[in-house]
């Protein structure tokens, strides 16, 4: 791909390039509809991949529940690198004529919409198991260190270029929580009507349709992230600063390790994530397996997804006047709680747990709409801090930390079924004892209620950015930039 050299050093005399604005269309409608977009086509392949994959490969591709764990989390070890690597190749470039930021949507979209595909093709299904586990490797590697990481990571870090205001940010991120949830509903109340069939009264995933699915789901990625790029505008250019004036990577780590916002907000998201994402890769299981209807995951998940589309009308308002920290709180006891009732309960209703899954899902909601608002807060308090953004780079550390969560919850999906004794293949000859079905339950309830309580203490105690400091970094920042405009227009 090609890439704008970095620039000469300048020299003493020479100022510091400051952010300037420019001159283009006012923020509105059109921009938050396009960024939308991109999370849309994001997670055409993303969520397609944390709802089907691990099924996949334990049914159709006859993987081991276990082998399928420590890929997804081995693979983000390798995440650390390329997250952070991606994020600091981005920073330092200088940007192109479209911004720094957008033109990556242009030329990743094709390579991860194709990888996408690749790893749900069951073209070496009657293979040895060998290389049956290479192709899962080498698909799942290839998708998700390389291609995704290369347009995920500017794709969020555009939020702060877009509008430097915190309510248009907050619409921003309600909006890319929308698209998720857009994508979610054709995904996960979709497609399980599509690729699980009922052969002779059992219920199993298949192959064929589930590659055509993805093949689907790929096109239609590339037609977000192009609605993404002809709609979104980046409205302040900062370019890159000299290298002798900017930090060291070491000293550039270390100031983001020592940030108690990023750190916080980390620990936070990773929790949320990890129990989020267990509730995904164990949903196929509850309802495959326990309840013995795949058909009915569609139900769940469009349960599941209706506490984001009520809170999107007004989720942007109530951070104004109560505070992101304060709403994410406040949800997040309220899923503890459905999740402790729901195990305690033990239904064997499918209804039944629905109702409870719809609070669980309405507490995590509070906290997940509103994300990407969070770290366009700490990008602010990382300025104030040390005087750099450092946007593509903060949100580089940022989206590992949310991809080793999911990793973790992959993972622990993968032991954890290994560990109850669940028995991979399809067939009338795989049948899961009663102890297993038992366990089923227990993982999908009782862990995400552990894991969300730790989520809520984290971000209570650790993160400090409440809604009262938000506002003082945000009235600091436009001082700031303020005398930063004057004093570069008076030269």
């Amino acid at each position: 791909m090609s890439t704008t050299a970095e620039p000469a050093s300048a020299s003493p005399a020479q100022p510091a390039p400051t952010a300037k604005a420019v001159s283009t269309r006012p923020f509105g409608w059109r921009d938050k509809i396009g960024y939308m977009f991109g999370d849309f086509g994001n997670d055409f392949t993303f969520l397609l991949q944390s709802s089907f994959f691990l099924i996949f490969y334990t049914n159709v591709m006859g993987i081991s529940a276990a082998h399928v764990g420590t890929l997804l989390f081995a693979a983000r070890i390798l995440d650390a690198f390329t997250d952070v690597g991606a994020g600091r190749l981005i920073d330092t470039l200088r940007p192109g004529r479209s911004g720094r930021f957008k033109p990556w949507l242009l030329r990743i979209m094709v390579p991860v919409a194709v990888a996408a595909f690749l790893m749900f093709s069951p073209f070496l299904q009657d293979g040895s198991y060998g290389v049956r586990l290479a192709w899962m490797i080498g698909t799942y590697v290839l998708w998700g260190s390389v291609f995704y990481t290369l347009i995920n990571i500017p794709y969020g870090s555009m939020a702060s270029v877009i509008s430097n205001k915190p309510g248009d940010r907050a619409s921003l991120s309600v909006f890319r929580s929308l698209g998720a949830t857009l994508a979610n509903l054709g995904i996960s109340v979709i497609l399980p009507l599509i690729v699980f069939v009922q052969i002779n009264g059992q219920s199993e995933l298949s192959g064929s349709r589930m590659m055509l699915a993805a093949g689907g789901c790929a096109i239609l990625a590339i037609v977000c992230y192009l609605l993404c790029f002809v709609n979104v505008e980046e409205r302040t250019a900062t370019p890159p600063k000299a290298k002798a004036d900017r930090m060291g990577f070491g000293q550039m780590m270390g100031t983001l390790v020592t940030n108690r916002a990023l750190t916080g907000l980390i620990a936070t998201s990773l929790f949320m994530l990890i129990a989020f994402m267990l509730l995904g890769g164990l949903m196929p299981y509850m309802l495959n397996e326990y309840f013995n209807n795949g058909q009915l995951l569609s139900v769940v998940n469009l349960v599941g997804l209706a506490p984001t589309l009520l809170l999107v009308p007004f989720a942007s308002k109530l951070a104004k006047v109560v505070g992101k920290k304060e709403i994410g709180v406040a949800g997040m006891s309220l899923g503890v709680v459905a999740a402790l009732v729901l195990f305690i309960v033990r239904t064997d209703s499918p209804y039944v747990f629905m109702v409870g899954y719809a609070v669980l899902m309405l507490g995590v909601s509070c906290l997940n709409i509103l994300i990407w608002a969070f770290i366009t807060d700490v990008i602010d308090h990382q300025e104030i801090r040390t005087g750099e953004r450092n946007d593509a780079t903060v949100y580089g550390l940022y989206s590992w930390a949310r991809k080793l969560g999911q990793a973790i919850a992959g993972g622990l999906t993968g032991w954890a079924l290994a560990w109850i004794g669940y028995q991979s293949g399809t067939g009338e000859t795989v049948v899961q004892s009663q102890e297993v079905l038992d366990g089923i339950y227990s993982l999908a309830t009782l862990l995400p209620a552990i894991l969300l309580t730790v989520s809520v203490l984290a971000l209570l105690f650790w993160y400090p950015l409440s809604k009262k400091r938000v506002d003082e970094n945000v009235a600091i920042l436009e001082k700031k930039h303020a005398a930063a405009a004057a004093s570069d227009g008076s030269l």
